[in-house]
């Protein structure tokens, strides 16, 4: 039997299967509000049959998006337009999940495909924030440094935007602190230089990220899952790793969360990463077998064979899957037949499988 379309049951949230579609920004939402195009791109992996759909990164507040064009959850307008597109999701038998973000330093760009270049606040940006005055890049603007009086606002900004999540019909929230964004930039001391109780050694450096998960658990029920991503390692020198990674596990399992979603990389540019296929599933399994948490391994994973490695050999208990999905909707139905699993085909399209 098939360990990749095994059930998975956290909570109340029992999940078809183990295949998870990653949050990918689309860069098409106005004012924070994802339509038609968000409806059609989540839609078609509903009917593909993926167990579980993340949605985009979607931003806590407007200077936390990461371009102008992204997804939020800072309104009441937003929940009721993401309602409208999870109803449907839902009604394909997936559950339907959120990942809630800010931008901190990496915010007020371009869509990848203008260019990716910061937006001045002349051209409808913002100036970016983060825990220190330090850019991204050299032609980066320069962040502002949050005062403890702002960061208690992006705490209350993230719980905020999980009691929209549960208002917009969500299952799942999956709080973003990696790939270089504000929640991973207050962990590395690559970019947290501060002298607070923020800033200086592990405790500190983990403190805004450990009171967001906690504000988060208290508005989000308890029958529902809470997952977490990170970045297992900066990649660079002096920066954040694996043996942090491990002791940060450890610390938020007790704060509620359930799964632990193991990415890596994007605080620093000159990051030199080793890609490969599956080459961040090492971390997951570290972290799954050392900090006894549930993982979700992402990266390079195009193959069913490969996937159904990665749970039957429990390296980790989810596999997430992003540009595959992208190329092929329906990989879930295809992996499920390669690998002799049963998955339900939608009725309209049963003729063409068979």
């Amino acid at each position: 039997m098939s360990r990749l379309f095994a059930p998975l049951t956290q909570r109340s949230l029992t999940l078809r299967n183990r295949l998870v579609v990653s949050p990918m920004c689309q860069y098409s939402a106005v004012d924070g509000l994802p339509n038609n195009w968000h409806l059609v791109h989540l839609g078609s992996r509903a009917v593909g049959g993926a167990g579980l759909i993340l949605s985009e990164a979607s931003a806590v507040s407007a200077e936390g998006r990461i371009s102008p064009a992204d997804t939020g959850l800072w309104n009441a307008a937003q929940a009721e337009a993401w309602h409208r597109i999870n109803c449907f999701l839902r009604s394909r038998g997936t559950a339907v999940g959120v990942q809630l973000g800010h931008a901190g330093r990496k915010a007020s760009v371009e869509a990848p495909w203008l260019g990716g270049k910061p937006v001045a606040p002349a051209d409808g940006g913002w100036r970016p924030v983060a825990p220190s005055a330090l850019p991204f890049r050299s032609e980066s603007p320069v962040p502002r440094e949050l005062s403890p009086i702002e960061i208690r606002t992006v705490v209350d900004d993230f719980a905020a935007a999980a009691q929209r999540a549960l208002d917009a019909c969500f299952q799942l929230v999956e709080i973003h602190a990696a790939h270089g964004y504000l929640l991973h930039q207050f962990l590395s001391p690559l970019s947290n230089r501060r002298d607070d109780r923020y800033g200086g050694d592990f405790d500190n450096r983990t403190r805004l990220l450990r009171e967001v998960l906690a504000a988060v658990r208290e508005v989000w029920p308890e029958r529902l899952p809470l997952w977490l991503r990170i970045s297992a390692t900066d990649w660079a020198d002096g920066g954040w790793d694996i043996e942090q990674s491990v002791a940060l596990a450890r610390e938020v399992k007790e704060l509620g969360v359930d799964l632990i979603d193991v990415s890596s990389g994007g605080l620093v540019p000159t990051a030199r990463i080793p890609v490969e296929p599956g080459y961040q599933v090492p971390f997951a399994a570290r972290i799954r077998r050392e900090a006894g948490i549930a993982t979700g391994a992402v990266g390079l994973i195009t193959e069913a064979a490969q996937a159904e490695r990665i749970v039957a050999d429990g390296e980790a208990d989810v596999v997430l899957l992003a540009r595959e999905l992208l190329r092929d909707p329906y990989f879930p139905q295809r992996a499920a037949r390669e690998l002799g699993a049963n998955l339900q085909v939608p009725e309209q399209y049963q003729r063409a499988w068979g």
